[in-house]
């Protein structure tokens, strides 16, 4: 069993993965979650549920921060502020702006804290079969300590640079992967309107140049035409979309097909599908045919 104790805040889809992973590799670990059955589900696995950011931080040497909204963000930071010391070693595992990763790191360093920026490319599907990549930025003796933490969650782990260095390279991969995902449910339809059978297309697909890894990990998805329970729910990803867009503003890139894909994930909003797979744009793009069908003039 590893001496350092590890304690995760956020036990959603990401932080539950990365919790059952670590302790099936002899981590102690102890977790906060504001929901009681996600607390109970960290019990279940045979980690410790406490009941505040406090407690994570009395029974932790790495306190890994896996949180999706802001507010939840900055309520972690106050409470951490006020509870850790020079022995923590602080990972900020979430999607953020980079200014509100910069303000994290401030308010956490007054303490002589390392604090890491350390977002993750992957689902949450991936997340619980340890095939994660970790982008870790900040301190490099810090970001040392923590990879036998990170190699029981990833297959990946990329040192960067400085701090902030990881959520820029996040944007870049969530870019990719908003494209990806649209042109792999573009593709199956495709397969879908030419009476083709998408298993067939599929594995095909798999062994040639015209794969992606958002095609292989969500082709299922889509060919099975089931979007629940979600690896990335389509109201959380919007907030990713927000942050890219935002970046791309004040770095003054253009990005004509991330521009061009943000239209079906708002219409997949439209449609009711908040709690749904991103896979969903599959089902999105077949309701556009659906739609357009209802509308053609009767002869």
């Amino acid at each position: 069993m590893s001496e350092l104790r590890i304690g995760i805040v956020g036990l959603g889809i990401m932080g539950t993965a990365y919790a059952r992973n670590l302790i099936q590799a002899g981590f102690t670990v102890t977790g906060f979650d504001v929901s009681q059955a996600q607390s109970d589900a960290l019990a279940d696995l045979g980690g410790c549920a406490v009941d505040s950011v406090q407690a994570v931080a009395e029974r932790s040497d790495v306190i890994l921060v896996v949180l999706a909204s802001v507010k939840a963000l900055q309520d972690c930071t106050i409470q951490l502020a006020q509870n850790i010391g020079p022995h923590h070693t602080i990972c900020e595992m979430g999607t953020f702006s980079l200014e509100q990763k910069l303000e994290f790191q401030s308010r956490l360093n007054t303490k002589t804290t390392s604090v890491l920026d350390c977002p993750v490319s992957g689902t949450g599907a991936q997340a619980a079969a340890g095939d994660l990549s970790i982008y870790v930025s900040g301190d490099e003796t810090a970001a040392n300590r923590v990879k036998p933490v990170f190699g029981t969650m990833a297959r990946d782990i990329r040192y960067i640079g400085p701090f902030g260095t990881g959520t820029k390279l996040k944007f870049i991969a969530n870019l990719l992967v908003t494209v990806h995902n649209l042109a792999a449910a573009e593709a199956l339809l495709m397969a879908q309107q030419s009476d083709m059978d998408l298993q067939m297309v599929y594995d095909a697909i798999c062994e040639g140049a015209g794969t992606s890894r958002m095609f292989e990990v969500r082709g299922p998805m889509m060919i099975a035409e089931t979007y629940k329970p979600a690896t990335m729910k389509l109201d959380v990803y919007m907030k990713d979309l927000q942050l890219i867009a935002d970046h791309a503003r004040e770095i003054n890139c253009p990005t004509p097909l991330m521009a061009a894909s943000i239209p079906h994930y708002v219409a997949g909003m439209a449609q009711g599908r908040q709690e749904e797979d991103t896979a969903a744009l599959f089902g999105i793009l077949q309701q556009l045919i659906r739609s357009s069908q209802e509308t053609e003039p009767k002869s």
